[in-house]
């Protein structure tokens, strides 16, 4: 779901907006680019990088599932770096385009994208709303 064909965004992007109208069916004067702001929706791909940011968030602070909690390794660099307090994650090789899809390839990519101060945040809540906001203003700037 990471890398998804352009159709198939398209698809969610399609049922997005219908979802939009449904929310807000007063608002039909707002534009279908207003009414994400205006319910503080993030556009589908913005989405999709949020769960997959608050999946490994999860996994790492509880450490379940299991199964999910194997696949993340953290970077152990072999000398002292400034890096090595930014809580980064060891990418694996990949030597296929389809291998980049799984999320032990996606979730590592994600979180090392993401700022040191909102991975270290102490709670759920708390990391949710900085992610979002992250994603907002990445959103902003391209």
């Amino acid at each position: 779901m990471y890398r998804m064909s352009a159709s198939n965004v398209y698809k969610l992007h399609s049922a997005h907006n219908f979802l939009m109208r449904v929310v807000l069916p007063s608002l039909r004067h707002l534009s279908a680019s207003e009414r994400p702001s205006y319910l503080h929706w993030l556009p589908v791909y913005y989405r999709i990088q949020f769960k997959i940011g608050t999946l490994t968030y999860k996994t790492l602070a509880t450490c379940q599932p299991s199964y999910l909690y194997n696949l993340l390794q953290l970077h152990q660099p072999s000398r002292a770096l400034h890096s090595s307090s930014q809580q980064l994650l060891q990418v694996p090789y990949m030597s296929t385009d389809f291998g980049q899809l799984a999320f032990s390839y996606s979730s590592h990519a994600k979180w090392n994208s993401i700022f040191t101060s909102v991975k270290n945040c102490s709670s759920l809540y708390s990391f949710k709303r900085h992610l979002k906001s992250h994603l907002i203003a990445q959103l902003i700037n391209n």
